[in-house]
């Protein structure tokens, strides 16, 4: 069994190590910097993708009762140095702190005005649109900017820092979550944090989400601690990253349960809220930032059939119905928020908010995964959740961009190696446990 972990170790690096290679090829690269080898590298990184993948099912079914934190260092190393994969959104964090470091509104005016090497990064649909994003996110996006000096490179690898801190704060809270609700530790670590698709996005991509995520997992495991003016605290911080976590305060009163929790929750964010939004100097800009507008060809559903509708007496009536079925979701929900509990009802109404919301990115599946992986002991649901991640992390190409027949032809041979290879690898172990 010992083989096995180091073995599901070894294969798992060499997958992620494979997929940073790739990216120096295919990833998210700097305008004006053109990979030399973009097929090799896109081959690469799906070599690199299906070793991972595969890596983690392994390695989940050898990998017992464990604390995961050698294993979540090796397989993040690689991506820590990589270039930016899978999204450009990290240029747009630098552009904003940038930005707010040289006194511009980023709640007003979008990359555009600030100009130069950063913002030229920046996808031109981006370029003329404000930040969505909360107080929190942007304190730390103005500190990298302001210390690095629009340095691509540094200011890059110091936001991975940032998503690092915040996959360490997930991983120490999602196992007091799962011990608090009768799950494996063990568990609710591989599927929460070495999953393949917090790995890719959440480090490779150097997502906010990571930071969003950590905070929101550390405010409910103080809440389950019997800290809730903390947990409330954390909460308010992962939701001035992004608006979602505030989702969990609802979830820090059900914990703390007193007559006047709600009154008390309600009372500390605002005050926190307030505190943290004057400290950060932006304003309350992120408010109206909610409305933030989206790409129109977004894979929401209630986009796709709102394009779908197009023309049509029914297409104005997708707009409401995604608002509407987070509501019928939530509602459902309370009614069994006893059976469930809280946290498990958090994970429901999450998901929902990315199934019905407006815009939806692979990573937001994330938001909701984490409280579902500490709470739900139903194998038949982890599995579910465990085999959703596994597909949506083949879906995005490194660089971002939409697929082309060319690239996804490039994609499926890079996928077919890597089922080979790791076939090759487990075989004498097969071999060893058939005898």
């Amino acid at each position: 069994m010992l083989n096995d972990r180091a073995s599901a170790r070894a294969v798992g690096f060499a997958g992620s190590a494979l997929i940073a290679a790739g990216g120096f090829g295919a990833g998210a690269l700097p305008i004006g910097f053109v990979g030399r080898h973009a097929r090799l590298g896109l081959v690469g990184v799906y070599t690199g993708l299906l070793l991972l993948l595969l890596a983690w099912w392994w390695y989940g079914r050898v990998a017992r009762e464990e604390s995961h934190w050698r294993t979540l260092a090796l397989w993040s190393a690689p991506l820590l140095l990589a270039p930016p994969m899978f999204s450009r959104d990290v240029y747009s964090y630098l552009a904003q702190g940038l930005m707010i470091d040289s006194g511009m509104d980023v709640y007003r005016h979008g990359p555009a005005l600030l100009g130069g090497v950063v913002a030229d990064q920046v996808p031109a649909i981006w370029q003329h649109t404000p930040s969505p994003y909360g107080p929190v996110f942007l304190l730390v996006a103005r500190a990298v900017a302001g210390l690095l000096d629009a340095h691509l490179l540094l200011g890059i690898v110091a936001l991975r820092l940032f998503a690092i801190a915040g996959l360490v704060m997930l991983a120490v809270s999602v196992r007091v979550l799962a011990g608090e609700a009768g799950v494996s530790p063990s568990s609710a670590t591989w599927l929460a944090v070495l999953n393949p698709l917090v790995l890719i996005h959440l480090i490779a991509g150097a997502h906010n989400d990571a930071l969003m995520v950590g905070l929101l997992a550390a405010g409910l495991a103080a809440a389950v601690r019997h800290r809730p003016i903390v947990g409330t605290l954390l909460v308010v911080s992962a939701g001035l990253v992004k608006w979602p976590a505030l989702l969990g305060l609802g979830a820090v009163a059900a914990i703390w349960a007193t007559r006047w929790a709600w009154a008390k929750v309600a009372a500390t964010a605002v005050a926190a809220t307030v505190a943290i939004t004057a400290v950060a100097g932006t304003g309350y800009g992120w408010i109206s930032a909610l409305a933030t507008p989206i790409t129109t060809e977004n894979w929401s559903l209630t986009g796709l059939l709102g394009r779908w509708s197009a023309g049509t007496p029914i297409a104005e009536v997708w707009r409401w119905a995604g608002p509407l079925a987070m509501v019928i979701v939530a509602g459902a929900v309370w009614n069994y928020r006893t059976r469930l509990g809280p946290v498990y009802c958090l994970g429901i109404v999450l998901t929902a908010v990315v199934v019905f919301g407006p815009a939806i990115r692979p990573w937001y599946v994330v938001w909701g995964l984490v409280p579902l992986a500490a709470a739900v002991a139903d194998q038949r649901v982890r599995r579910i959740l465990a085999g959703f991640c596994a597909a949506l992390v083949l879906v995005v190409l490194p660089d971002g961009f939409a697929a082309d027949a060319d690239r996804v032809s490039l994609a499926v041979l890079g996928a077919l190696i890597g089922i080979v290879a790791f076939f090759v690898v487990t075989l004498p172990q097969t071999v060893k446990a058939i005898r």
